[in-house]
């Protein structure tokens, strides 16, 4: 508690210190950042079950990329409208490596680009759980030991640091 208060007394004594609201700044980043993934999160499980629709951006009916880029707009982010082109937006990180809010990316059905986009939902040592919308089934979880999408796994992109 001591340190506590000397640490805020010294913030207030030197208010025009970078370093001192950076630490701040980044801790209230932190929180954010988790509240914000969540948001997104919520978000986008708020549409399972809805029918896949090519080019879909509504409750009528998504495709991947319209999913994603619907889900990342509710909170005010711009994202591509494709899933190709939102493979390069972000920091590509290894598929250990992944979080909770990263987009993940598949070149399905052999396609030697990507064409499918979902977003993590979870994620342990062995598996990544992601939501996406599927041609056959619409909006679902699907996770990274299905041999569809472990066959077909391209990349991880980070959005939100």
């Amino acid at each position: 508690m001591k340190k506590l208060i000397i640490f805020l007394l010294l913030a207030i004594a030197f208010t025009s210190c970078k370093s001192t609201s950076t630490t701040v700044n980044k801790k209230e980043s932190k929180t954010e950042n988790r509240s914000l993934v969540n948001n997104l999160i919520k978000k986008a499980t708020e549409n399972i079950g809805v029918r896949y629709k090519a080019a879909g951006t509504t409750k009528d009916g998504f495709d991947c990329s319209g999913l994603v880029y619907t889900t990342f707009e509710s909170e005010n982010i711009n994202l591509p409208r494709s899933s190709y082109e939102q493979a390069k937006i972000g920091k590509v990180i290894p598929l250990n490596d992944a979080q909770k809010g990263d987009l993940i990316f598949f070149k399905t059905n052999k396609s030697s680009k990507i064409n499918h986009v979902g977003l993590i939902t979870e994620t342990n040592s062995d598996e990544v759980k992601f939501i996406h919308s599927s041609t056959s089934k619409g909006v679902i979880i699907s996770s990274t030991k299905e041999p569809y999408y472990k066959n077909s796994f391209e990349q991880v992109n980070r959005i939100i640091q």
